[in-house]
C-alpha cells in the first residue's frame, strides 16, 4: 500500500525503483522505531525493569540503522565520476554491514548491563502498561520484518534482508521480555536480568546473521545459478556460437555487474562477420541483463571429424574421472611420432582433487586411450 501511495511502481525504471523502495523502507522504520523506543523507555523507567529498557535502546539503534540504510541507498544512486568509474553501488553492501557491526555492538552493551542486574536483582513493578506495550512492539516489528523482507526480495537488498533478520530477532526478544515480567508478575521469579540477557543473546546472533549476508557481496561471490544459465541461453541462442566457457561476473553493487566469457565459434567462419555477430550478443546482453559484456571469441574446430571424434572420446574419459569436469578449447596438433592433445579442464573450486592430481589422471587417461597421445591440459576452477 505504501510503495503504490508513494513510489507509484508501475513502469519505473529499476534503478529508480531500487532508491525509492530503499528511502520508503528506512523513512519507514527510523519513524517505527523512533515510537517504539520513546513507548518502551517510558514502561521501562516506569516499571524499573532494565530488560524492557534494554529493548527500548534495540529500538533506538534499530532507528539508526535504518538512518544508514536510507544514506546507504542515497549514496549508492550517485553517477560514476572520475575516482569510481564502475559507480558507487556497494555503498548498499556497506551500510548493510554498519548495521550490523550496531547490531552487535548493542548486543553487547545490553549482555553486560543485564549480567549486572543478575548479579544484584530488583524486582521489577511490570503493571498492564508495560504488557500492552510490548504485545504492540511485537506487532509492530513483524510488520517492519514483513515489508523489509518483501522489498527486499523485490529489489534483491541484502542492507533491506538484513534489517528483516534484525526485525524477526527483536520480535523473539521483545517476546521474552514479556514472557518473564509476566511469570516475576505473578510468582516470586525475578527474571528481569535473565530476561535481558537473553535479549542480548538474540541481537548478537542476529547481528551475525546480518554480518555474513552483508559481508559475502563485498568479499565477491559466485553469481546465481539462474543468472549464468540466462547468460549461457541468452548467448548461445546466437548463430553460429557453438560453446561458452569462462564466463566471470563481476559486481560492483545491484544493477552494476560486469561479464566476461569465452565463446567457441567455427574456425573457419569469416572474421569480420564473427565480430559482428559478437557486438550484437554484448549489446544484447546490456540491454536485456543490465550488464556490460565483455566476450572473446575461441576458434573451434568442426569441419575435422577426426577432431571431433577424438574430443568425443577423451570427454567420455574425464566423465569417468568426474562428472564435474568439463573441457573446452580442445585441439589437436600433429607431430612427427605422436599427436598433443591441447584443451582446458574446468573442474569446481570445491574439488576433492588437486589441479596437479587432475591433470596427472587426465594425461594418465588419454595414454590409455592412445599411446600417440599426448595430452597438454590447463586445469582451471569454475563456479560455473
Amino acid at each position: 500500500m505504501l510503495a503504490r501511495l508513494f513510489l507509484k511502481p508501475a513502469g519505473k525504471p529499476e534503478a529508480q525503483l531500487r532508491k525509492g523502495y530503499g528511502v520508503l523502507c528506512g523513512a519507514v522504520g527510523v519513524g517505527l522505531n523512533l515510537l517504539l523506543f520513546c513507548g518502551k523507555l517510558a514502561a521501562g523507567l516506569a516499571s524499573g525493569s532494565i530488560a524492557v529498557v534494554a529493548d527500548a535502546v534495540n529500538n533506538l539503534s534499530d532507528a539508526g540503522s535504518s538512518v544508514v540504510t536510507l544514506l546507504g541507498f542515497h549514496l549508492a544512486e550517485q553517477k560514476p565520476d572520475h575516482h569510481h568509474p564502475f559507480g558507487h553501488g556497494r555503498m548498499e553492501y556497506l551500510s548493510g554491514l554498519v548495521v550490523s557491526m550496531l547490531i552487535l555492538l548493542m548486543g553487547f552493551e545490553l549482555a553486560q548491563s543485564s549480567v549486572e542486574k543478575i548479579l544484584h536483582p530488583v524486582p521489577a513493578n511490570a503493571g498492564w502498561q508495560v504488557t500492552a506495550m510490548l504485545c504492540a512492539a511485537i506487532l509492530v516489528k513483524l510488520y517492519m520484518a514483513f515489508y523489509n523482507r518483501r522489498a527486499g526480495r523485490r529489489i534483491g537488498s541484502t542492507a533491506l534482508e538484513a534489517a528483516a533478520l534484525d526485525s524477526l530477532g527483536d520480535c523473539a526478544a521483545t517476546a521474552v521480555v514479556l514472557a518473564a515480567s509476566l511469570v516475576e508478575r505473578y510468582t516470586d521469579l525475578i527474571l528481569d536480568g535473565w530476561g535481558g540477557l537473553l535479549v542480548a543473546l538474540f541481537i548478537l546472533w542476529s547481528g551475525v546473521q546480518a554480518v555474513r549476508t552483508t559481508i559475502d557481496p563485498l568479499l565477491g561471490t559466485p553469481p546465481s545459478a539462474e543468472f549464468v544459465e540466462e547468460i549461457r541461453s541468452l548467448v548461445l541462442s546466437h548463430q553460429p556460437i557453438l560453446g561458452v566457457h569462462d564466463l566471470i561476473v563481476h559486481d560492483y553493487g545491484p544493477g552494476r555487474r560486469m561479464i566476461s566469457l569465452h565463446a567457441e565459434v567455427p574456425a573457419g567462419g569469416e572474421l569480420t562477420e564473427l565480430h559482428n555477430r559478437i557486438d550484437h550478443v554484448e549489446r544484447e546482453l546490456r540491454e536485456r541483463l543490465g550488464c556490460e559484456a565483455v566476450i572473446h571469441m575461441d576458434p573451434v574446430c568442426t569441419d575435422d571429424g577426426v577432431t571431433q571424434e577424438t574430443r568425443r572420446r577423451v570427454e567420455a574419459l574425464i566423465r569417468c574421472i568426474d562428472g564435474g569436469i568439463t573441457i573446452h578449447d580442445f585441439r589437436v596438433i600433429p607431430r612427427k611420432d605422436h599427436a598433443h592433445l591441447v584443451f582446458d579442464a574446468a573442474v569446481p573450486f570445491d574439488f576433492r582433487l588437486t589441479d596437479q592430481e587432475v591433470e596427472e589422471k587426465i594425461q594418465n587417461a588419454v595414454q590409455v586411450l592412445d599411446s600417440g597421445f599426448q595430452a597438454k591440459v590447463r586445469v582451471e576452477r569454475s563456479y560455473t
